[in-house]
């Protein structure tokens, strides 16, 4: 029988006698519809770059070539006396208005006890650029060509430096002095035993699986590009902007901005796909809200694909060294990830979360694991932003276990189906709990 076409199925008040369709409406596996799928394939979709408000004038980022270097000068004479400009801004005029820097809410010590650094991002430099395509100064118009034109006009002096982009070899081939915002983080050692008892559990084990795994990074690539439309009226910010909920994005700006939340009023419409990358406030934002207030009229900014490959945050990223203790009959003992995190240029919102939280959350999967080890070093490099993204750490917790069960199961000649039946966790033993070294 079709459930989807059958009437019954769809009845909020089903008679007593059809109990059953009540049932079978939100069945496993059966199809919800989409509510919003009609107007959206209709093409009536309301985005932000489809907000356009009288009076409104056009931002254009002018970005870094360079991965590294110093900013001895920004020139935009030239640009500002450019037909239809209105304003262009740099780190020092953000400076001057008061702004403060975007914040990294994960929080962890590292393994000896410090604290992470959290080296400060304000939303355009004033001393370094330290990515290629790294904001350094927004040009505002009454025409988008008008803005691109004068912003090709600002002239900007960048002394290179040394630039790192792999995360293994940045302390072989950069000079701390070289690069102060690149220290090496390790916000994450869960552990439930200390390095003896490691080692003797994974010296009585039977059969140690390892396995060196890449989670390359990947750019995001969703259907709309990030977009702002920015105003300011009544000492009160607005801003129509993607995002992943407006609560949170109202509360990073307003923090960006030094206001409180009641000042910022966030409205999103349909998103184009977010994925984790746009649940945050980026420079762009800060940018086109700063404007609005100093010209007293709407700013609008429209990401293009081939700038937010490098503006965008990205995802993924790791590198990790992945070890499964078995015993002789193929039963788990431990698993250990020893792995670097490439953070890019700066922490960003959720930065150290996929490589160490999540992973740690997510590698025990569905399988009994008395003893698990996660340690992970996030190092900062001279390449875009790592933040959250599809998953955010999860899926490469779950893809860690899957990979070293699939190899357990071949060194050891068992089914690696069988394998993992040996070690799933049954339904009596939930919920269920890692022990310590003593227990076993």
């Amino acid at each position: 029988m079709n459930l989807q076409s059958d009437p019954k199925r769809w009845d909020p008040n089903p008679p007593e006698e059809s109990n059953r369709w009540a049932i079978a409406k939100f069945g496993i596996g059966q199809p919800v519809l989409r509510t919003e799928d009609p107007r959206l394939v209709r093409g009536e979709g309301r985005f932000t770059d489809d907000v356009g408000m009288a009076g409104q004038a056009y931002a254009v980022m002018i970005r870094s070539r360079h991965a590294h270097g110093v900013i001895r000068a920004i020139d935009v004479a030239a640009a500002r006396a450019m037909p239809g400009v209105l304003g262009v801004y740099t780190g020092a005029h953000l400076s001057a208005a008061g702004y403060g820097t975007f914040k990294c809410i994960v929080t962890f010590d590292n393994r000896d006890g410090s604290p992470m650094r959290k080296p400060a991002r304000p939303a355009l430099p004033t001393d370094k650029v330290r990515f290629v395509g790294d904001p350094i100064a927004c040009v505002v118009a009454e025409t988008l060509l008008q803005a691109k034109d004068a912003a090709e006009a600002v002239e900007v002096d960048i002394d290179p430096l040394p630039a790192v982009t792999n995360r293994r070899r940045r302390r072989a081939r950069a000079p701390r002095s070289s690069m102060p915002m690149c220290p090496t983080i390790s916000p994450s050692t869960i552990t439930m035993a200390t390095a003896p008892r490691w080692q003797r559990l994974f010296a009585r084990a039977a059969h140690v699986t390892r396995l060196q795994l890449v989670n390359n990074r990947v750019v995001v690539n969703a259907m709309e590009p990030r977009a702002a439309v920015a105003l300011y009226e009544n000492e009160r910010f607005t801003l129509y902007v993607p995002s992943q909920g407006v609560f949170g994005m109202r509360g990073n700006v307003a923090q960006v901005l030094g206001v409180e939340p009641a000042q910022v009023r966030v409205i999103t419409g349909n998103i184009g796909g977010s994925f984790g990358m746009k649940a945050t406030v980026y420079a762009e934002y800060v940018c086109a809200l700063h404007a609005a207030r100093v010209l007293g009229r709407p700013v609008k900014w429209t990401d293009e694909r081939s700038t937010s490959f490098i503006s965008d945050s990205h995802g993924r990223d790791h590198r990790v060294t992945a070890e499964l203790a078995l015993d002789a009959d193929g039963h788990f003992l431990a698993v250990r990830l020893t792995s670097f995190g490439n953070m890019g240029a700066f922490l960003a919102n959720v930065g150290p979360m996929p490589s160490t939280l999540n992973a740690v959350k997510n590698v025990q999967n569905v399988y009994r694991t008395p003893l698990i080890e996660v340690a992970t070093k996030c190092v900062f490099t001279n390449t875009s932003h790592v933040s959250a993204y599809r998953g955010a750490g999860r899926p490469e917790g779950n893809y860690y276990m899957e990979r070293l069960i699939d190899t357990a199961a071949a060194e050891m000649k068992i089914d690696r189906l069988e394998l993992r039946r040996r070690n799933q966790i049954r339904p009596r033993q939930i919920p269920y709990k890692g022990r310590l070294w003593h227990d076993l």
